[in-house]
């Protein structure tokens, strides 16, 4: 378990620096509508998911019902239900700590488990768990800092979500450069590009991914060969 550690560490430097500047930009929001440090914290050990965590600060200041924040966070997350079909026998094989991995599957973690090469000597199901747990750790520590500075130095939050979309082009980027098959990067630009045209900002993401999964299931004889 512990020679994983550090090619894990390595791996998820990208994300380590993304996660603690978007975490800090949650927990600043959080601190904006009056909440501290301990809630921040537990905010992000429970739920721990980005987009859904910025959106429950829009459902506090706007002092939304507990099913409306359910409602919002299931429709806004569910594309994470696709991501662990890809993984369903890999995290079987892991045990107990299958839980912890469904659980810590963001989009980041997804991609890190998708395209991380294990070294040698090194057990797959260890990295791939630290690489989990690594993640979860910036995420949380973004945000309690987010909290405790921004209660001490003023912070303009204009613009400051835009961090989340950020990320994710330097993660699909790096994805591209890191491939020769790039089929199923041009399949979700289409996807997303034809729901969002049809069905607008607030509703294209679950059509976009339903489209994504039947071309991919359509094309996964034609993608097995490109891949190999």
């Amino acid at each position: 378990m512990k020679k994983a550690f550090r090619p894990a560490f390595t791996a998820t430097i990208p994300v380590l620096c993304g996660y603690l500047f978007i975490g800090f930009a949650f927990g600043v929001m959080l601190r904006d509508i009056g909440f501290g440090s301990i809630w921040s914290f537990f905010c992000s050990l429970s739920i721990y998911a980005g987009s859904g965590q910025y959106l429950l600060v829009s459902l506090l200041a706007a002092k939304a019902s507990l099913v409306t924040v359910a409602v919002m966070t299931l429709l806004l997350n569910c594309r994470h239900i696709f991501y662990g079909l890809s993984f369903l026998e890999t995290f079987h094989e892991m045990g107990r700590r299958k839980w912890y991995m469904i659980f810590s599957l963001t989009d980041e973690t997804y991609s890190l488990l998708c395209s991380v090469k294990t070294p040698e000597g090194i057990d797959a199901g260890d990295m791939r768990f630290w690489i989990a747990m690594l993640d979860h750790s910036y995420w949380i520590l973004g945000g309690v800092l987010g909290t405790i500075i921004g209660g001490i130095l003023p912070f303009d939050t204009t613009g400051i979500d835009f961090a989340m979309t950020s990320l994710f082009t330097v993660i699909f980027v790096e994805q591209w450069q890191s491939t020769k098959c790039h089929i199923p990067a041009l399949m979700g630009l289409a996807a997303a590009a034809v729901s969002l045209a049809i069905l607008g900002p607030d509703n294209f993401i679950l059509p976009a991914m339903l489209a994504i999964c039947v071309m991919l299931v359509a094309m996964r004889g034609r993608l097995a060969k490109e891949v190999a």
